[in-house]
């Protein structure tokens, strides 16, 4: 099922009683925070204060893009992971440092014996995700409908069979949508195993009505270990959550807008 996310959430989230004081966090094993940013709402003064959160190698790398849209989205993006990072866990934005895993997937910086927290970031034309919990693989993945792609040539290459079906035979009103559904799930669990496109993609296939997951070797993976939810965030973008957990009925995902506000105040003026 997909769920339609409005600005503003109802106040029942963990992440709704504002963020992590006095050593405690918000989120835990049993907890995924998500955020999802709209550049549409960043203003042109905010940008050098969101900038002024990232960390200097991400400054670096940020000046490097040739189109300004390619630096803001950059810059969207971590910074609402540094954000969402001191939120729920605490520290302050600067504070945070990662490594690159295997097939170049960032992995957070936890010091030895204390809690390991995984995030993971997405991002496309005029939006940012970020998602975190502790221990578990997680995933994310958010694109923007308003793009033109080949969707039955491209499922037929890249999709299981069933999936390239259902792209088929969706009406061309409504194709684009069915075809970046099944994408945004594929890509938020490639992302949550670590091995991003070299896992080939008609290996596992999904079922859109149950948000369900089955692979192909039925030795490959557990289907009963994950979750998965897909949202619409409005009439311009598609998201998808992709979580490794052994007892999901304990699960709890708190997902909402990034406030901007909570953002610009802790870069300062």
């Amino acid at each position: 099922m997909q769920k339609t996310l409005q600005d503003s959430p109802a106040d029942d989230g963990f992440l709704s009683h504002g963020p992590a004081t006095g050593g405690k966090t918000l989120v835990d094993r049993d907890r995924v925070a998500l955020w999802w940013l709209p550049m549409e709402l960043i203003g042109e003064e905010d940008w050098p204060r969101l900038g002024s959160l990232l960390s200097e190698e991400e400054r670096v790398r940020s000046a490097r893009f040739h189109f300004e849209r390619d630096r803001e989205i950059y810059t969207a993006a971590h910074a609402a992971c540094r954000g969402l990072l001191s939120y729920c866990l605490g520290p302050p934005p600067e504070s945070f440092r990662f490594s690159v895993e295997d097939h170049g997937k960032p992995e957070l910086i936890c010091p030895s014996g204390e809690p390991r927290f995984r995030v993971n970031i997405s991002h496309t034309k005029g939006c940012a995700a970020v998602a975190l919990t502790q221990d578990h693989d997680i995933g994310v993945d958010v694109e923007w409908l308003q793009r033109t792609a080949e969707a039955d040539a491209l499922a037929k290459r890249m999709f299981a069979d069933s999936e390239y079906r259902a792209v088929v035979a969706t009406s061309e009103v409504e194709k684009l949508d069915v075809f970046l559904s099944y994408w945004t799930l594929k890509e938020a669990y490639v992302k949550a195993i670590g091995k991003g496109l070299s896992q080939p993609l008609d290996a596992f296939a999904f079922d859109l009505e149950e948000t369900r997951i089955t692979f192909r070797d039925h030795m490959a993976d557990d289907p009963a270990n994950w979750h998965f939810e897909r949202y619409r965030l409005g009439p311009k973008h598609l998201m998808a959550l992709a979580v490794r957990h052994p007892a999901k009925e304990r699960l709890s995902v708190d997902t909402r807008q990034a406030p901007l506000g909570y953002l610009l105040d802790l870069a300062g003026s």
